[in-house]
């Protein structure tokens, strides 16, 4: 009972974070009518301009969402972060659990434990869902920073338990506001792309400009609808 009203009140959370940010990067009504100051959201660090405009084709901007839960001191659970960008840690849930399912067997046999093994078969789902092109098997990749990120075994879990493929940036370019992927066997559109790299560094024609770590024309192909990123 506990975890189901857990479960009711973070969805309805991520629902109110997704119509926020569906307005403060669309119309901005509530900036207009008054309900949060407009300098506390102009003036936030975590606010790009670059990506105003940018409507997701199937309307969803928050694919994956990290809710960071505390218990305090009276027993109630509080939120201590809402990360929408790149949440990680997920990969460390899924190797305690396989460890714990070992080492105590008998608890997972006499409780009823929810599983967490299926998570990348939710995610490429939601991630396919997202494709903005009608292809019925959309290219998803996960974009990484490199082997030297310290969440880089979670990529590579995750890229592999999904069955795509683990890109970095210089794995894609741009051509015509569509995003392209250099494969052995030539050019390959790509539809969505799950990107585990912080804002600053996704585009450098729009962020960060010694950033060797994106790709070049992002934001405008996603402003084309031509990809989907994930989360953004």
């Amino acid at each position: 009972a506990e975890w189901s009203r857990l479960e009711r009140g973070i969805t309805q959370r991520v629902k109110a974070l997704e119509m926020y940010l569906d307005d403060i990067y669309g119309d901005q009504e509530i900036l207009r009518d008054g309900v949060i100051p407009r300098r506390l959201v102009t003036s936030c660090e975590h606010f790009h301009r670059q990506a105003a405009g940018i409507n997701p084709p199937n309307g969803v901007r928050i694919h994956v969402a990290g809710i960071d839960l505390v218990r305090d001191a009276q027993g109630t659970f509080r939120v201590l972060e809402d990360n929408l960008r790149s949440p990680s840690g997920v990969s460390y849930v899924m190797e305690n659990r396989r460890t714990m399912a070992r080492v105590f067997p008998n608890l997972f046999a006499t409780h009823r434990v929810r599983a967490v093994g299926d998570y990348a078969s939710h995610l490429l789902r939601a991630l396919r869902n997202a494709a903005a092109t009608n292809e019925a098997d959309p290219t998803v990749v996960v974009l990484t920073p490199g082997p030297f990120n310290s969440a880089y075994f979670e990529h590579s879990l995750l890229a592999r338990q999904m069955g795509v493929e683990l890109v970095e940036g210089r794995d894609l370019f741009c051509r015509d506001n569509s995003v392209y992927m250099r494969t052995t066997e030539g050019e390959r559109q790509v539809d969505v792309i799950y990107r585990r790299i912080d804002d600053d560094f996704l585009d450098p024609m729009q962020f960060r400009p010694d950033s060797v770590l994106g790709v070049a024309g992002l934001l405008n192909a996603a402003r084309a609808g031509n990809v989907v990123i994930s989360s953004a």
